[in-house]
């Protein structure tokens, strides 16, 4: 399930440490979201992730990464929280969970983790990797949960 960027309409449900969560009334979703930590290395996109919830299509904590290099064709793409690996499915710029378990077992994982770091093969064969810190995700996917809770 894709996103649009950022900056597109929402409302403010907080922000917790680096993490925000918002609401946007017109689809309807909420969502928490973070940018991934600075970095001088080249980026073709600003890595961001998201984990947003679709009331009216039954989609919840629907895992999300914006990555900041075009990835390889059929590149191998794995998230890594703690100590365990995940793999990802993507294309383009964008990776996500391949299936509604994985995606409960990264938001999982998500809410006792210092940090998850994105893993691939860009377009031009280089390894690159974007790193999110998780202080505040728990809260921040608890008040994106809350804010849609009441949409049908």
């Amino acid at each position: 399930m894709a996103f649009g960027g950022p900056a597109q309409a929402r409302e403010s449900l907080g922000m917790y440490g680096q993490w925000g969560a918002f609401r946007d009334p017109a689809v309807p979703r909420c969502y928490a979201i973070a940018m991934a930590e600075p970095s001088t290395l080249a980026r073709d996109y600003q890595p961001y992730a998201a984990i947003g919830t679709w009331p009216r299509r039954g989609a919840r904590n629907q895992v999300h990464f914006r990555v900041s290099r075009k990835l390889a064709a059929h590149a191998r793409i794995v998230l890594t929280i703690a100590d365990q690996r995940y793999p990802l499915s993507g294309g383009g710029g964008d990776a996500w969970a391949p299936d509604d378990r994985a995606n409960a077992a990264i938001v999982a994982a998500m809410r006792s983790a210092p940090a998850m770091t994105v893993s691939a093969t860009d377009a031009r064969g280089r390894r690159f990797s974007n790193t999110w810190p998780l202080p505040g995700a728990a809260s921040a996917m608890d008040a994106a949960s809350v804010g849609c809770a009441r949409v049908r």
